[in-house]
């Protein structure tokens, strides 16, 4: 009998699941509800919502609408999408996760503090066009430096003061690394300030799914392929089980891989919903009966 576990800790993160929630309870009142982007980076909630009635639009569609109700998902928008929403009379629902929200008026507030601002870098460990992140360059009028990693930090002009903050779900070592990069190089007469502002919900799954990772035959990690917390995560299971598979569905799991596995962990990302790897699971004990069916089937 093969062993097959989901992940407790794996499933939505709070941000995601208040989204989800201020989602539901708008369209279980009948009335017309928009998104704008994607209300989480997974195709099959995504249609989940869709079939209940949310239409997903981007920043165009956003632009034309007026007299409507617009969601406002997890990750945050710049002050440019309150202010066209207020000269169209869109009503926002604002489901902005709190720790990015926060995050936001740090950034604002680094901004607006005008001592030495010419000499200033406000930089943002993050990836570029990351709807997160263009919340975050929002809140400097688009003057804050993106690095996506340890390497980019080298455009950085290390003769001016430094403030640098994280996107909330980057890696909590490669912070580290890029702190470390900056200290040996920064100029004597210049600042540095950095702000360690990754989500510890979402940093603190790291080595709670390595330690998951290490301990089944097989990983299936359940996966939207948009999603960035999903591929570090996806990485970090790789890393110390080889025989781990990203999947967006159930259908994309192939029996081969469930062949000599014995014990068989399914885990996921902070945007992966608990009844998506559900049904995986599901997938994987059918497989199982119809092998044990079709070997009982030909001893016969």
């Amino acid at each position: 009998m093969v062993n097959v576990e989901i992940d407790n800790g794996s499933g939505f993160c709070f941000g995601v699941t208040t989204a989800i929630k201020k989602a539901e309870e708008e369209l279980a009142k009948g009335n017309v509800l928009y998104c704008l982007g994607d209300i989480v980076h997974n195709g099959q909630e995504c249609e989940r919502l869709k079939k209940m009635g949310l239409i997903t639009i981007n920043h165009d569609e956003f632009a034309r609408l007026h007299h409507v109700k617009v969601l406002l998902r997890a990750h945050g928008e710049p002050p440019a999408t309150y202010e066209l929403a207020k000269r169209n009379n869109i009503e926002i629902i604002d489901a902005t996760c709190p720790v990015v929200l926060r995050l936001q008026k740090r950034i604002k507030q680094e901004y607006d503090n005008t001592e030495d601002s010419c000499n200033k870098q406000i930089v943002i460990y993050g990836k570029n066009g990351h709807a997160e992140v263009l919340g975050l360059v929002g809140q400097t009028n688009g003057e804050a430096i993106v690095i996506e990693n340890l390497s980019e930090a080298n455009r950085l002009d290390f003769s001016k003061d430094i403030r640098l903050y994280s996107q909330t779900t980057k890696s909590v070592d490669e912070f580290w690394q890029i702190v470390g990069y900056i200290k040996e190089r920064l100029s004597s007469d210049a600042t540095f300030a950095y702000y360690d502002t990754i989500c510890r919900q979402v940093a603190n799954r790291m080595p709670n799914i390595r330690t998951f990772a290490q301990s089944h035959d097989l990983i299936l990690f359940v996966c939207g392929r948009k999603s960035s917390n999903g591929k570090i995560l996806y990485q970090e299971c790789l890393q110390v089980n080889p025989n781990t598979h990203q999947i967006d569905q159930p259908d994309e799991i192939d029996p081969i891989w469930l062949k000599d596995a014995r014990s068989i962990g399914i885990c996921g990302a902070t945007s992966t919903p608990k009844w998506l790897m559900e049904k995986c699971k599901e997938v994987v004990l059918q497989e199982e009966k119809d092998e044990k069916k079709e070997v009982q089937t030909k001893n016969e």
